[in-house]
């Protein structure tokens, strides 16, 4: 095996992560490059190679496999600067995507605008044509509408177009024309297929999350296609494969194809590789935290497997109905802002990013910031930031804590950051809460796994606030998305409508559904040099009650190889059990209704064995002392050098731990023993 590199592009670092054939690790980071990721991308590995002693195109030509996290499509709908984006739809269905199911975000502001509309209302045209739930045709697609709806997108600059007829699911036959005719008439522009994006209904789902494709479609097809390049001129000769929402990677190739298959990717790979170290830790049920610069993104993990949500989810507010790992992200994290808002104390989620970034930068920040915070509360340590590759300067950030948030409270500086650290707690506390208790998960009975360049400075504070008895934060957590995306399996998602009553449902079409997913899914897999021998297959079908908005996503299994009318049994009693689970009630005497039939394919990719570290001997030496806060003041503490301790080292609290690229802060009363594969596992209280 060769070389496995793991790339994650944050707000504010990129991650890597070198496994090199032997198994030992290398990690780096280097500043994100917001204008062009490829060109952060590109710096850091040869930076790796740098490390590594030799130049980029050995190290490229020895790399096996490079697995990508790319934020890409995230940008793009967070700016607004997707690609100008038109609609073709049904005649007088121009509209649906503004309806949004009557639903926003607040609900009690009445003033709250909607967000801002990917395809403005003259550039969604309605077409004659119509067919009806069962693909019948009631009236002929008018083509010569078609065409002057193209002409029109093609005068005024409409560089993509989504098309999302009615019931395309059951027929694609006029998107596929229409994406014909718009290869006569319009070469040169995008075109998004709503029974490509999203063959099933409902409607509003498929209409928002086909216009997102072809909003973000042209970057982050332009952006892969230059990294690919970049690659190739390097050296690279391999695979790129690139970190999809659904929990797997895709070839770069079947992303540029699928683009909306990377919008809120960028923490997943962070929850499969706490996944992983979960697993080798005999820990099946935790909450994953990732703090990086920007955000803080928590994900609960039950039998050591995320949820997956398929409809319901908002991205940067707007309607995905694609599986996607059920992640929550909060503007938390070190570069966030803190400012005196209507006489009150406020952190985030405004971040000042890489770019000037937090005033200790010295890039020519002038708001206060987490990192600030933390830096003049003595948890950092200014020379050991990234691994003593980049410095941090307490000069101005006293004076800047006094100027815009202690005067104006009060308070001193020291005050201030400390009350900045709490209120940074409280909020991350919150969204922990909300993932947890607000779905009636005891957060007290499930372990914490922590990662990301910030997240255990605050961490074993939060776990004081919340009752965790056991936190975990693996030696590579400043870059365990990187590293977790070595641990992804290419993953195929696939998806057909198939309406009918569970009572009149056809075994034999079902079969012949799901039969037709896994050859479309196998052909994908074998594009990116998956075996058959080496892809497992799963299947769901979403089900509801006559007349609910909502479905529940039932798994199942065959009977043998085959759906049956026993399969079919078992769905139905699955929902009702599912129904009560999540509803609290159940009503077996009503019909179920079947809305789709769904295959997921995974195949496996090479992947790393975690590493092994040497045992500690003797007990841990501190490297020193500094003053910090703790307890309500500033006390001499102990700081110890994490990568020079081995496995059974222990460290009581108050007490810091500087591990490359992150700061693990013990609270008074806990203590933390390094296990042998490098996990750092916090107790007490």
């Amino acid at each position: 095996m060769g070389n496995l590199i793991g790339i994650d592009v944050g707000g504010t670092f990129t991650d890597f992560v070198l496994v090199r054939p032997d198994g030992s690790v290398a990690v780096s980071k280097a500043t994100t490059t917001p204008n062009d990721e490829s060109a952060g991308v590109m710096s850091g590995l040869t930076a790796i190679a740098d490390m590594e002693g030799a130049t980029l195109a050995d190290l490229l030509a020895e790399t096996e496999l490079i697995v990508h996290g790319t934020t890409t499509a995230d940008n793009t709908l967070i700016e607004m600067n997707g690609a100008p984006t038109g609609l073709i739809t049904s005649e007088g269905h121009r509209d649906e995507i503004e309806f949004r199911r009557g639903w926003k975000e607040d609900i009690w502001d009445p003033r709250a605008e909607a967000p801002p509309s990917i395809a403005r209302r003259r550039f969604r045209i309605g077409v004659p044509g119509r067919l009806d739930y069962l693909g019948n045709v009631l009236h002929p697609l008018d083509e010569d509408a078609v065409r002057g709806a193209l002409r029109r997108f093609k005068k005024h600059g409409i560089s993509s177009i989504a098309v999302v007829l009615l019931f395309s699911f059951v027929d694609p036959s006029w998107e596929r024309r229409i994406a014909e005719i718009a290869a006569e008439e319009y070469p040169e522009a995008l075109v998004s297929l709503s029974h490509e994006v999203m063959p099933a209904a409902p409607e509003f789902e498929r209409t928002s999350t086909t216009l997102v494709n072809a909003y973000v479609g042209p970057r982050v097809a332009e952006y892969l296609s230059e990294l690919q390049g970049a690659l190739r001129q390097a050296g690279y000769s391999n695979q790129l494969v690139i970190m999809q929402s659904n929990g797997g990677v895709a070839t770069a190739d079947a992303a540029k194809a699928r683009p909306i298959s990377t919008l809120a990717s960028g923490p997943v790979g962070g929850v499969i590789g706490a996944a992983k170290i979960g697993e080798h830790a005999g820990i099946r049920d935790f909450i994953s935290v990732d703090m990086g610069g920007t955000s803080y993104d928590i994900c609960l993990v039950k039998r050591g497997t995320p949820e997956i949500k398929s409809h319901w989810n908002w991205v940067h507010r707007f309607c995905i109905a694609l599986p996607i790992v059920d992640v929550l992200m909060i503007g938390a994290g070190g570069g966030s802002i803190a400012e005196v808002k209507a006489g009150g104390l406020n952190v985030g989620p405004e971040s000042a990013g890489a770019d000037p970034g937090p005033i200790c930068y010295g890039r020519g920040g002038t708001k206060v910031t987490v990192t600030d915070a933390n830096l003049y509360l003595g948890y950092l340590n200014p020379d050991a930031i990234c691994g003593g590759t980049f410095s941090l300067d307490r000069s101005g950030v006293e004076e800047a804590l006094a100027r815009e948030v202690a005067d104006p409270l009060g308070l001193t500086p020291l005050e201030a950051a400390a009350g900045i650290f709490r209120l940074t707690n409280a909020n991350m506390n919150n969204a922990i809460r909300k993932v947890s208790s607000e779905k009636g998960h005891d957060p007290r009975k499930f372990d914490l796994i922590v990662f990301g360049g910030n997240g255990a400075v605050h961490a074993p504070a939060q776990a004081l606030d919340l009752q965790f008895q056991r936190v975990v934060v693996p030696r590579p957590a400043p870059v365990l998305s990187a590293f977790g995306l070595l641990y992804a399996d290419v993953v195929v998602n696939m998806v057909r409508a198939y309406v009918s009553q569970a009572s009149e449902a056809d075994p034999d079409r079902m079969d012949a559904l799901l039969d037709e997913m896994r050859a479309a899914a196998d052909k994908e897999l074998a594009n990116a040099n998956i075996a058959g021998s080496d892809t497992t297959y799963s299947y769901s079908a979403e089900c509801r009650y006559p007349g609910q908005t909502f479905t529940i996503n039932v798994p199942f299994e065959l009977d043998g190889s085959h759906v049956t009318q026993a399969t079919v049994d078992r769905i139905v009693e699955s929902f009702h059990h599912l129904h009560e689970e999540l509803h609290t009630f159940k009503t077996p005497d009503e019909p179920v209704v079947l809305a789709e039939l769904a295959v997921r394919a995974i195949g496996e990719t090479p992947s790393p064995d975690l590493p092994h570290i040497a045992a500690q001997r003797g007990p841990a030496e501190p490297l020193g002392i500094r003053d910090a806060y703790f307890d309500g003041e500033m006390r001499a503490t102990m700081v110890f050098d994490g990568p020079n301790l081995g496995a059974g080292a222990h460290v009581a609290g108050p007490g810091i731990i500087e591990e490359t690229f992150t700061t693990i802060v013990l609270q008074s009363g806990q203590a933390a023993r390094l296990d042998e594969h490098g996990n750092w596992v916090i107790t007490g209280n």
